[in-house]
């Protein structure tokens, strides 16, 4: 069974492709974490972390990986395309 993180903020760079843009994601725990994006899509693909959104308010979503143009990246299941709800996080630390 997967451990499961709440992500509660992002870095991003400062570039218009929603699919690429996000570089980093993070929330707390027992203590702040950060990890790349590329860590969460591999710790999600060989099923060892499940993944939530926590928002400042609102309902969280689980954070799934999509692809788009042979890239991997991250979203919501409630973003259907682009990776929206993750954008809307603040920026971490």
């Amino acid at each position: 069974m997967a451990d499961v993180a709440y992500i509660s903020c992002i870095n991003k760079d400062p570039r218009y492709d929603a699919y690429n843009r996000i570089t980093h994601v993070g929330g707390v725990g027992a203590e702040r974490w950060k990890i790349t994006t590329d860590d969460a899509i591999s710790h999600i693909e060989n099923g060892a972390w499940e993944f939530w959104t926590k928002p400042p308010v609102g309902h969280g979503q689980k954070v799934i990986v999509a692809q788009r143009n042979g890239r991997k990246y991250l979203k919501t299941v409630a973003d259907y395309d682009t990776p929206d709800n993750l954008l809307s996080l603040p920026e971490c630390p």
